[in-house]
This record gives C-alpha cells, structure tokens and sequence, in this order.
C-alpha cells in the first residue's frame, strides 16, 4: 500500500469509530449505508445524513414540500417581497418564499425537533458534541439541500435530463447538449397570478413539478412570448 492509501485508511478506521460513538438509537439505515461506502466515511452522523440527502436532491425537494405541507402557512401571510434584509422577506420573486424567517412568524430556535414526529427527527440526528446546534436549528438538512435545488435547478440538469428520458420537455424531441433547466410556469407569472396562495402550493412553482429541460431553440422562443407578456403586464400596471 501507498502511504496515501495508509494514511486514508486510517483517516477512515478514525471517522468510523467516531460515527459509531455518535449514533443514536434510531438512525436511517439507508445513510448508514452510504456513509460506510463512501470512499471518505463522514466522522458524524450530521455529516452522514448531508451527504446522504446532497446526493438525493429530489427526495430532498419532495421531502421539504411535504413538510411545508404539514406544517402548513402562518396565520394571515401572503407572499410579500423586499429589499430590506432584516424584513426576513425575499429581495426578489426568483426566490422561494420563506415565511418562517420573518419575524412576525418565527418559531424559533430548535422548533423543527418540536414540529417533526420521531421518526423525522432521527433524520436530524446528531452527536453529543453538535447537541448545542442541534436545539438551534432552524432548517432540517433536506430543506438546506432543497433550497439549493430551488435556487439552482441547472446544477442538477443531468438528473433531470434522466428523469424525462433525455426528451426536451416543450416539444419531445431529443434533449441537445446545449438544453437548459426551465420553469413551466414563469416565476413572473407566479408572483402576477399565483402569490396569494398558500406556502406549500407556492413551493412546487420552484421545485420538480415546475421544472423541465428543454433545447436551447425552444427556450429562446419561450423566452420570447413571456417577455411580451411582461412587457404587455408592466404596461398595463398588472404586474408590481
């Protein structure tokens, strides 16, 4: 053996002993797995679990919806932006919206142990030494991994070429390498025709449901008949 290959051998024999230190008593048997057949086994299970879910960003994206789904939308919120950063508000309607953030509705530190059953919780599981982290979290890691996906869906156009099976999502052809990730619905149409509704509902506008691949010839033209549209609606006064 190489003194490379000692050296990450025993890099791995340190991170497996740690990991096993911090597992609690429930703990997904599937980022288990993963961790142990990394070729860099995580030394803890906040590490394990990141890994697991950054490699899987659809379930993550799923899983965040359902989530919001159950914890619902605050009591009297609409989907409002600005540019002040402590409004907790998106600067701009690109963004997913984010109510719990703001400070009229935040639940404080540590409330997703207090909303998510058992078994969701060991999802968030962490070692003694995170413990401090772990009351103040905010965000479960496949809501962080999600929100990424929302934010930069073209950084996973390769599985969403395999998703649709490499076929451009406008016109059913062939998918050329130059196709682009794409939202079926504008997000200019979304905050114009769409931001009263509830959070959850809002949330599939930025995730898998709203998104295609599509050839670059069929995004120009697309492009093209929404920037009329907006052109028409900020005219008119419809679109502010």
């Amino acid at each position: 053996m190489s003194n490379w290959q000692v050296q990450k051998a025993e890099r791995n024999r340190r991170s497996f002993a740690r990991l096993a230190r911090s597992l609690p008593a429930i703990f997904p048997p599937v980022v288990l797995a993963r961790a142990l057949g990394r070729p860099f086994i995580p030394p803890t299970p906040r590490l394990a679990i990141e890994s697991y879910w950054g490699a899987h960003p659809i379930r993550a994206d799923r899983l965040a919806r359902a989530l919001a789904g159950r914890t619902g939308s605050p009591k009297g919120w609409t989907w409002r932006i600005s540019d002040s950063p402590k409004s907790g508000l998106s600067a701009t309607f690109r963004m997913p919206p984010t109510p719990y953030r703001e400070p009229a509705h935040s639940l404080g530190p540590g409330y997703l142990l207090r909303l998510r059953p058992a078994r969701l919780q060991a999802w968030m599981a962490q070692g003694s030494a995170e413990r401090r982290s772990k009351q103040n979290a905010m965000w479960h890691c496949a809501c962080v991994i999600a929100w990424r996906f929302w934010n930069t869906p073209n950084s996973e156009a390769g599985l969403l070429r395999r998703l649709q099976g490499r076929r451009c999502g406008q016109t059913g052809g062939r998918l050329s390498n130059d196709a682009v990730v794409d939202h079926r619905v504008a997000l200019f149409l979304v905050w114009r025709d769409h931001r009263h509704e509830a959070w959850p509902k809002l949330l599939s506008y930025w995730g898998l449901p709203n998104l295609q691949v599509i050839n670059r010839e069929a995004h120009v033209a697309k492009c093209a008949v929404e920037a009329r549209y907006r052109v028409s609606d900020e005219t008119s006064g419809k679109f502010i």
